[in-house]
């Protein structure tokens, strides 16, 4: 068998050529001399691949510069947080007596003022206890009326007698027993003055329980809640029970933000803040930090606070109960040199050592500007972040720079040299 074997020059230092067979003088392999002639052949055909790899390993790959300009305008440092709309005051209208609602004059929505009456309770118990305590007052009065005209007829016999005590006709015993007399019915007058004020006091308590049988609005507002229906039988025993909720402003919102305790150190009153809800998802609403509340909440190990961001509602868009997702402003810098925060990361290929992290706030850093087609190392004192740009407090760079944030190559070529050294 005849062997006709061509070699492509790679990179690198080239095999020795193979002796081609002459066909005058055919060259037969037998036994393991065949194979001998296979894996030289083999042993080639690796130098070449390996030396094409080489070449495609060592060879220079374009890179392009992904760069971003260096602006000038706001960094903001914002927190982000959840939390439901409510009104500013919200009332609750309970009952101090227990009985059957027999009036319902409220409901959802219901505009009311102060003094109206949104339910009445069956007052008819009431009003019999009522005119029992009437009747006690009028027995109490008619009994101080009958002392009163007793202890004048004892004061009569005490005079008289003394008078003949003084003339030695009576004895000193009868003088002393009208003495005694007119002393209890005295002391029954104090008595029976006691009597009457106990009953009146118990008449004021009946008709103060006839009065709260109405259930009226203590201020002017609307009708958020109604929790009871007509017949519904109301107990007060232990507790008072919510009948109603009003709020007294619905164009004066709040919206109750649950704040985690690693963001609450930045929060301070006056902070402008800024939420949407999901029903106007592309409609903000600004406000302001009017209370940070010292009550903490946890909730499975997560504590959190409540902060209070109060928000006009003149187009009553807002609904009590609302999510809310909020923006706390902590920190803001206007009018400053900016540059993102991808180029602060940013560190050319082939460069020794690990990516740059982003600076922390009055940190040293640098940043690299495409200049030439060639990245040029710029120092940089970091300020304010929020996460997104970051202000330049001191550095050789400019409004209009172009920061390098990231490259990339163009063709296989580094793919193809991962590829081979993986194998």
């Amino acid at each position: 068998m005849s062997a006709d074997l061509k070699v492509f020059p790679g990179p690198g230092p080239q095999p020795a050529p193979v002796p081609r067979a002459t066909p005058t003088a055919p060259v037969r392999f037998h036994g393991r001399r065949r194979w001998w002639v296979f894996a030289a052949l083999a042993a080639l055909l690796a130098a070449g691949a390996a030396g094409e790899a080489w070449r495609v390993s060592t060879a220079v790959v374009p890179v392009r510069y992904v760069t971003a300009a260096v602006t000038r305008g706001a960094v903001t440092r914002a927190v982000i947080a959840s939390g439901s709309v409510n009104p500013e005051i919200t009332i609750q209208v309970g009952t101090y007596v227990s009985g059957v609602i027999q009036e319902l004059r409220c409901d959802f929505n219901t505009q009311v003022r102060k003094g109206q009456l949104c339910a009445k309770i069956d007052p008819r118990p009431y009003q019999m206890i009522l005119d029992q305590d009437q009747a006690n007052l009028s027995a109490a009065k008619a009994q101080l009326a009958k002392d009163e005209t007793n202890v004048a007829y004892a004061r009569l016999t005490y005079e008289r007698t003394m008078g003949l005590r003084e003339r030695g006709i009576v004895s000193q015993d009868a003088l002393d027993g009208a003495k005694s007399a007119y002393d209890q019915a005295t002391a029954q007058i104090e008595l029976d003055k006691s009597n009457v004020t106990q009953h009146e006091a118990a008449l004021n308590a009946a008709r103060l329980n006839i009065d709260y049988t109405n259930i009226i609005s203590p201020v002017d507002g609307t009708v958020v809640s109604r929790n009871v229906t007509m017949g519904q039988t109301v107990a007060a025993s232990f507790q008072t029970p919510t009948l109603f909720l009003i709020a007294t402003d619905l164009t004066k919102m709040q919206v109750d933000a649950n704040v985690s305790e690693s963001d609450i150190g930045g929060i301070k009153m006056g902070n402008t803040a800024s939420f949407t809800v999901e029903a106007f998802p592309n409609h903000p609403f600004d406000g302001r930090v009017t209370q940070v509340r010292q009550a903490p909440q946890t909730v499975q190990n997560v504590v959190t606070y409540d902060v209070v961001i109060s928000v006009r509602n003149p187009d009553l868009l807002l609904k009590p109960g609302m999510t809310a997702t909020v923006r706390i402003v902590v920190d803001r810098r206007d009018d400053v040199i900016r540059v993102p925060d991808q180029a602060l990361r940013y560190t050319p290929g082939g460069m020794t050592g690990a990516p740059a992290a982003a600076a922390s706030a009055g940190a040293r850093s640098r940043v690299w500007i495409l200049r030439g087609g060639q990245p040029v190392a710029a120092p940089v004192t970091i300020g304010l972040d929020d996460d997104t740009q970051a202000e330049v407090v001191r550095g050789e760079i400019k409004a209009g720079d172009e920061v390098i944030v990231s490259e990339q190559s163009n063709g296989g070529a580094t793919r193809a040299r991962s590829l081979f050294f993986r194998l």
